[in-house]
């Protein structure tokens, strides 16, 4: 049974594009879905209905991950359609896509406007490099992909290294290094939603 402090709608915003990381997409939409939670895809340039490519990252003990094709991911959102006030929650996948994504300036606005609001704000892997575009760190103690550190500190971030299965919340904000993560980061975005499961 899930108690939730939010009167419905509860929709919950995710930020994505072509490759971005396969589970850090599939893994937090669909465990959403099934809390009762509506989670809605956009992506620049595109609209509800339409594809976009995953690729699945690993840990393989090279220096750095490995990268595969993944699925295929639908989008249930126009990117010009959203109604930033109806979101409980910002998710920002991580993968490639978050790369290019930081291009675009609505992206940037979304990513002020849930900052400014202080509703929760999660990203995992390769997300933050979002939020350093945006220029939202000052200030802010989080977590991220290794490889991302220097561009958080750039940000006026505070960069923590955990291990790849922790996560890491402070104020609205939750991030975790990587998928195998998931569970603390998923866990602890639902408290931040004032979520509460008993089983």
């Amino acid at each position: 049974m899930m108690e939730t402090s939010e009167a419905p709608p509860k929709k919950v915003l995710f930020l994505v594009g072509d490759y971005v990381e396969d589970y850090e997409i599939m893994v937090p939409f669909q465990s959403l879905k099934a809390l009762g939670y509506e989670p809605y895809a956009i992506c620049p340039g595109k609209k509800a209905e339409d594809i976009i490519r995953t690729a699945v990252h690993d840990f393989e003990g090279d220096q750095t991950y490995s990268e595969r094709k993944g699925h295929n991911f639908q989008l249930n959102l126009s990117f010009k359609d959203v109604v930033l006030e109806e979101y409980v929650a910002l998710v920002i996948p991580g993968g490639r896509s978050a790369e290019y994504i930081r291009l675009h300036e609505k992206i940037l606005d979304i990513v002020k406007y849930f900052m400014k609001e202080n509703k929760p704000v999660a990203a995992i892997c390769h997300g933050p490099l979002v939020l350093a575009a945006a220029g939202v760190l000052s200030g802010r103690r989080l977590t991220a992909y290794p490889a991302c550190g220097p561009d958080i500190r750039s940000a006026g971030g505070e960069f923590v290294e955990v291990d790849v299965s922790e996560a890491v919340t402070e104020g609205n904000l939750i991030t975790a290094p990587a998928w195998p993560a998931q569970p603390a980061w998923i866990s602890q975005l639902l408290t931040a939603l004032g979520c509460k499961i008993q089983i």
